[in-house]
């Protein structure tokens, strides 16, 4: 939920990083829109209890009804983005790589 929560707002504010202003969303707003992706299935009140257990946590807290991230939430974030990177990296070289210099071997599969 922590990193769902912080790869929408990165996208949220991403062409807004040379101004002076940043754009938040509401705790309705971001389940509405996690709903509506059907990425998650999780029902409504699972993703609600999730943000609640963020903040019990002390990873989020609330800013005029805003969502914002702590300091400690930010950090949980930084590492999390770090580790999903390395996924992201060897996705990216697999999808790109050449063709190994020595042969391939060919099985045909059983049914």
């Amino acid at each position: 939920m922590l990193y769902s929560l912080g790869h929408y707002y990165r996208r949220l504010n991403q062409e807004l990083q040379e101004k002076p202003i940043s754009l938040k969303t509401s705790k309705i707003t971001f389940i509405e829109l996690l709903l509506d992706s059907k990425i998650i299935a999780k029902q409504e009140r699972a993703v609600y209890k999730n943000l609640e257990m963020l903040e019990s946590k002390k990873l989020i807290e609330y800013e005029n009804k805003m969502i914002k991230f702590t300091e400690k939430g930010l950090s949980i974030l930084n590492k999390i983005n770090k580790e999903i990177h390395k996924f992201i990296d060897v996705q990216l070289y697999f999808d790109t790589a050449k063709k190994p210099k020595r042969k391939l071997q060919t099985v045909i599969k059983a049914k």
